[in-house]
Parts: structure tokens; C-alpha cells; sequence
């Protein structure tokens, strides 16, 4: 037996690796004691739906990652396109006039697949800085119009727009301003359009209608000549995947025009298949001024993002300055050749590949799966569209009420979800979310919802968990 297979040195070798981890390594969005306590799952290889670790455990991914591997684990054709524009051009800046062919070919292919007008793609290296790009173009808009006091921005509570010094701010989640002096004072926010939460309960016109008044009266209360655009996630995300009704999207576009403000849609999560449609912004025929993506653009198989911008804003900040005088705005890796290779391939895996459709068919089963667990003890609400939903648990049906934050509800089922052989998203404010792959076939969704049931029974076994139903 050589070294290698000995599972003594397996053994070994795994706990080196677990011990530098929590010596060296920053994880996102971790407590960083909390962390060098419970150690680091550690992944090594992964093939259409399906995780290995690195003690052989195999468990089916119901999050694509971080929402983002849209395509699966292992796909050939992709280790292939950047291998080989690896081998022929494995970097090319985009400064100076200089391009490179994938980085071309996918801006254009984006403004064919863009809901129409947005003719204009700027490459970022994800989506935290495609968002800091599009708030740095639409303060340099307003500056180039003549309009420099429209500063002001409005976003939802419970949204999500990444966790850089800008993007943080605009995101509405406690985690990422603690500690960080955020938001900033141009940073604003406006109720979520939270259904299962909202006053009038599921009455998807009174929802709509309440988002609408509440941008204008913010508008109004910092003052029409001051705003410059209003953020908005067409289903908000890592909020706890909240599902505006339909029709919401199209109102607050309308919204933003009368009111004279731009609109950022921020596709990172919903783009490329996730909600059905290969963008969100298409199912309700809306174009934004701005659109940012990230994730499900490459897969997760290389780092990329892109801002799409409208063809008024672009040929407004154009006109606006000397030919000869640069916009300051960039990244050494905007437009990289390999991961533009990379979601050239992934793009052509949406369409030709047949996994858009294949996503829309079995996002029909997820959905019965999904309406199906709303009868559990400790469900209060499900809900989704294509294939991203989630699961809010409660402790009374009747009322709504969660769990007590010292009961670690989300803790508990990320664990028990592990432990059952499934990857979902447990939030802290008990909702499990969910992003299976557009790869994802029948059997494999039936596997995640027996798994995560089966999760949901073993909690409703623990005797707080009992107690706190019955208070």
C-alpha cells in the first residue's frame, strides 16, 4: 500500500489540512472564533449535482454552490475552452485600446440575450464590484447631465448587493453594515415586498401598491432633485429568497421613470436561468438602466462579473466629456480572456446545451415539492419561482412566529442537513434556501426534498424545538 492510500496518511493529512485552515484562512461571513471552532468543510471534487469531501462523504448540492454553478460540477466542455485559451492567450488587458475575442464576443452575445436597450457591457470580477461599478457610472451620469446634487440612493430592506465598502451599504442585512459604519448617509432603504410578511398578507396587488408609495414617499422625503437611482433584486436573495408578486418589477420601473430617478437591477442570483426565463428582468418585459451579473455568467468556473448599460447613459457620459479624456474607471482583470471563454461556453450549455429548458421542466417538480412541505409542523411559508425558493419555518402557523435566536435554528439545520446528505442554504432566521442546478433531473430533486424532510422531521424531535411550538 503506497502513502497516498494509506487511510492513516489520509487521516493525517486531513486534519493538517483542517488545522491550517483554521490557523490562516479567512472564510466569508464567518464568526472568526466560531469558525476555528467548527472547522472547515473540506471539499474535493464534484460532478453534476454531486459534492465529495475529503473523507469520501458524497452529498447532493440544492445550492449550486453559492448560487452560482448553475451548470453542475464537471463539465468537460468548459475545463476544455479554458485550457485551451489558457495555453493561447491567457490574459489581455483591456486598458490602453487593447481586447482580446472572448472578452468581444461575449459582450455582444449579452446585449443579444439583455432585455433591449442595454447595449453596453462593462466586465467586472464578480458581483459585489459590478454593483461599486454601476453606483460609480450613475453618480459620473448625473455629473455628465448636469444634474451633480443626485446622490442619493434607495434599496430594499432584506436586500442584498454585495459586500464591498459600497455594495454593503445598499445591502440591508445586519451582518455586513456591524462593525463597518454602514450604511453610508446617501444610502437609503424601503420595505421589502416580503408576501408572507406583509400586513395584507399574500394580496399581491396591496404589496405591489405599498412598494410604489413607499419609494415615492422616500423620494419625496429626501427630495425628487436628490435621488439618483432605486436598487432592487428581482427576488431578493441571501434576504431569505423573497418572492415579490408578479407585476412588482414592472410597477417600480414605472415607478422610477416618473419620478426621474434610474433603476439597478441586480441579476447576480436571478440571471442565467435561475427564475426560469434566462433573466428575471424578461418575464415582466422590463429594462433597466443598469443591470448588474455574476455567478450562473461563468458557472462559478472562473471569477467574472459585467454591468449591461443602457444606451442613453452611455452615450450620456460619452457626449459629455473631451474624446481625448479617459473615464476612470476600471480593473486589471475586466473582460479576462479565460473566463470570457469560459461563459461563452457556459452560455452555449444554457441554449444549445438544453439546460434552460431542462431547468424550467424540473423547476415545475421543485415547485410541488415546495407547495407540498407547507403541511409540516414547522413550515409557515414556501415559496419560489423556477429554481429558487426556500422554506420559512416557524414556531406557530397561526401567528407567524419564528424561533427565539438562542434556539440556532439555522445552526441546527445546517447541520442535520449535512448530516442527511444535502447542501441548502440555512439562514439564521430559520429559512432554508434553495438553488439546484439547471442540471438537476427528477430523481435528484425528489433526493433533496427527502433529505431536507427528513432534516425537518429530526428537528421537530428536539425537545426546545417541541417546547417552542407548544408556547
Amino acid at each position: 500500500m503506497t502513502e497516498a492510500h494509506d487511510p492513516r496518511f489520509a487521516r493525517s493529512h486531513n486534519q493538517a489540512l483542517l488545522e491550517l485552515d483554521r490557523r490562516h484562512l479567512i472564510h466569508p461571513v464567518t464568526s472568526f472564533r466560531g469558525h476555528e471552532r467548527h472547522g472547515a468543510r473540506i471539499l474535493e471534487s464534484g460532478e453534476g449535482m454531486w459534492l465529495t469531501d475529503i473523507d469520501g462523504r458524497r452529498v447532493i448540492d440544492a445550492f449550486a454552490g453559492l448560487w452560482c454553478v448553475n451548470v453542475g460540477y464537471g463539465q468537460e466542455s468548459i475545463v476544455e475552452v479554458a485550457a485551451e485559451q489558457m495555453r493561447r492567450l491567457p490574459y489581455a488587458t483591456g486598458y490602453f485600446h487593447f481586447g482580446s475575442e472572448p472578452a468581444i464576443r461575449l459582450a455582444h452575445e449579452l446585449t443579444q440575450l439583455a432585455p433591449e436597450g442595454l447595449g453596453h457591457v462593462f466586465f467586472t470580477l464578480g458581483g459585489s464590484d459590478a454593483v461599486d461599478s454601476a453606483v460609480r457610472y450613475i453618480v459620473h451620469y448625473f455629473n455628465a447631465i448636469g444634474k451633480p446634487e443626485k446622490k442619493q440612493f434607495i434599496a430594499l430592506d432584506w436586500g442584498y448587493h454585495g459586500s464591498s465598502s459600497t455594495g454593503a451599504g445598499l445591502t440591508a442585512l445586519a451582518n455586513f453594515h456591524r462593525g463597518f459604519d454602514l450604511p453610508r448617509p446617501w444610502q437609503h432603504h424601503i420595505a421589502s415586498p416580503y408576501p408572507y410578511r406583509h400586513p395584507e398578507g399574500h394580496d399581491d396587488a396591496a404589496v405591489i401598491a405599498s412598494s410604489v408609495a413607499a419609494l415615492k414617499a422616500k423620494v419625496e422625503e429626501i427630495g425628487a432633485d436628490k435621488v439618483a437611482a432605486f436598487c432592487c433584486e428581482p427576488i431578493q436573495g441571501s434576504g431569505g429568497v423573497i418572492v415579490p408578486p408578479k407585476g412588482w418589477l414592472k410597477a417600480l420601473r414605472t415607478a422610477c421613470d416618473e419620478l426621474g430617478i434610474l433603476m439597478l437591477v441586480d441579476e447576480v442570483i436571478t440571471g442565467f436561468g435561475r427564475t426560469g426565463p434566462m433573466f428575471a428582468c424578461e418575464a415582466e418585459g422590463v429594462t433597466p438602466d443598469f443591470m448588474t451579473l455574476a455567478k450562473g455568467l461563468t458557472s462559478g468556473y472562473a471569477p467574472m462579473g459585467a454591468v449591461m448599460m443602457a444606451n442613453h447613459v452611455y452615450d450620456a457620459i460619452a457626449d459629455a466629456a473631451p474624446e481625448a479624456l479617459p473615464i476612470g474607471h476600471g480593473f486589471t482583470y475586466s473582460g479576462h480572456p479565460v473566463s470570457a471563454a469560459i461563459a461563452l461556453e457556459v452560455l452555449r450549455l444554457y441554449q444549445e446545451g438544453g439546460l434552460l429548458s431542462n431547468g424550467e421542466r424540473v423547476g415545475i417538480r421543485f415547485a410541488q415539492h415546495l407547495e407540498r412541505l407547507r403541511a409540516h409542523p414547522l413550515v409557515g411559508d414556501t415559496r419560489g419561482r423556477g429554481l429558487l425558493g426556500a422554506i420559512e419555518l416557524v414556531s406557530n402557523k397561526g401567528t407567524k412566529a419564528g424561533f427565539s435566536a438562542d434556539l440556532d435554528v439555522g445552526g441546527r439545520l445546517s447541520a442535520l442537513t449535512w448530516e442527511k446528505g444535502v447542501i441548502v442554504r440555512c439562514f439564521g432566521n430559520a429559512v432554508i434556501g434553495f438553488a439546484p442546478a439547471l442540471c438537476c433531473n427528477d430523481s435528484e430533486m425528489d433526493m433533496i426534498f427527502e433529505r431536507v424532510e427528513g432534516a425537518l422531521d429530526a428537528l421537530l424531535e428536539m425537545p426546545d424545538i417541541r417546547s417552542a411550538l407548544r408556547s
